[in-house]
């Protein structure tokens, strides 16, 4: 799973996800991309998740970016404790994804296999997505 090797604060407020995304949101590496289209936080569990199902149907002949990173953490209370004592414990990252961001990119591969590839991967996403190709 994906996470910062360092931070430079261990909690993060909750914050809020207004606009469009202005950086990310163009296909900059590979040929073809997977664009979210709604403003959602992206776990790292789903992000390994929708990784895997890429690269076991392009059966590893593809070119791979992640384009996203979980460097925000969420907390989590024990079961059962009393209010107040603080925030809880760092419980999982998440990647603060806005409409327009670019999720991932591959290349290498026909258009029909990444457009495949990338309509499973969808399905472990919890955004809606677009298939974006690079406009040279």
């Amino acid at each position: 799973m994906l996470s910062p090797k360092r931070t430079k604060y261990r909690k993060y407020h909750r914050g809020r996800m207004r606009g469009k995304a202005t950086r990310g949101n163009e296909v900059s590496f590979g040929k073809y991309g997977l664009q979210a289209l709604e403003p959602s936080w992206i776990t790292s569990r789903q992000i390994e998740a929708t990784r895997r199902t890429i690269t076991r149907y392009t059966k590893r002949g593809a070119s791979l970016w992640i384009r996203i990173f979980p460097d925000k953490t969420v907390t989590a209370r024990a079961a059962e404790s009393r209010m107040g004592s603080g925030k809880g414990a760092v419980d999982y990252w998440v990647a603060t994804v806005k409409p327009g961001t670019i999720l991932f990119e591959i290349s290498a591969v026909p258009e029909e296999v990444a457009r495949a590839a990338f309509n499973l991967a969808s399905y472990k996403l919890p955004v809606k997505t677009k298939f974006i190709i690079r406009n040279d």
